[in-house]
């Protein structure tokens, strides 16, 4: 055992641990700095007061502030197969009869292009995309209207709002740019933030959302709505355990894009 670290130093091995493996158990920190667990929880709670990572239960996750929205074209190509995969395996939960909420974004318009071809399966969203990728959709394809929004590839604003006011649907699956224990759903922008909270408001059913394993932990502009509301996760294999963990504190089911149950 060499000589004890200082809080600085040991607080700065976590902040570096935590940039490369963007989650942390408190039994790996404790090993890393070779310091108690009182020792470790100090300096989480420290590290936590800067707002540099959330803690968990088990350990802490790296605090990932996303202040800007990325062009849609450029968030294109973030993860494009993991999305695919997502988008084709959370298309699976959508079944003959159901209204169903989808929202705009990457990873939300890959489950409307992957939408079973049945015309007794009813889609509402404010995804314009949907209008050039999903071609014939062989299935009830309804925008809500509203207002464009270029960088997101949107509809959004009252006229939208009021149109899903006039809906309930039986299911959501909604893609978002943020989750967080503590700080929960995150987007962007306020404007889709109002569309996805009335899309979850107007929801009578299960809210299942689709994101690839880097928004795990992210912190975005708006709120949306906490983790409990969450029904179901679909994300990709480079999901943590732990973070799975974490949410079945919750009874959030989580599944990989493959199929597979974690």
């Amino acid at each position: 055992m060499g000589k004890p670290l200082i809080p600085a130093q040991r607080r700065e091995k976590i902040h570096e641990f935590l940039a490369v493996h963007q989650i942390a158990r408190t039994a790996d920190l404790m090993d890393l700095l070779e310091a108690s667990e009182a020792t470790v929880r100090r300096d989480l709670e420290w590290l936590e007061q800067k707002g540099i990572l959330e803690r968990t239960h088990g350990g802490a996750v790296l605090n990932q502030r996303i202040i800007f929205e990325q062009e849609y074209q450029l968030r294109l190509k973030n993860f494009p197969d993991e999305k695919k995969q997502i988008g084709e395996f959370a298309a699976t939960f959508i079944k003959e009869g159901d209204i169903v909420f989808i929202n705009s974004g990457t990873t939300a318009t890959q489950v409307l292009q992957h939408v079973p071809r049945n015309p007794r399966i009813t889609v509402f969203t404010n995804n314009v995309s949907a209008l050039v990728d999903v071609g014939d959709p062989g299935f009830s394809l309804n925008l809500t209207g509203g207002e464009f929004q270029a960088r997101s590839n949107s509809l959004s604003g009252r006229f939208a709002l009021d149109n899903l006011n006039l809906v309930f649907a039986n299911k959501a699956i909604l893609g978002v740019d943020g989750i967080s224990l503590k700080h929960g759903l995150t987007v962007p922008t306020n404007p889709e933030a109002e569309v996805v909270r009335k899309m979850i408001e107007r929801t009578k059913g299960q809210v299942i959302i689709v994101s690839d394993h880097s928004k795990w932990g992210a912190v975005s502009n708006f709120h949306v709505a906490n983790i409990d509301v969450m029904d179901k996760l679909v994300t990709d294999t480079g999901f943590s355990k732990q973070a799975k963990k974490e949410l079945a504190e919750y009874s959030i089911e989580v599944f990989l894009a493959n199929g597979t149950k974690i």
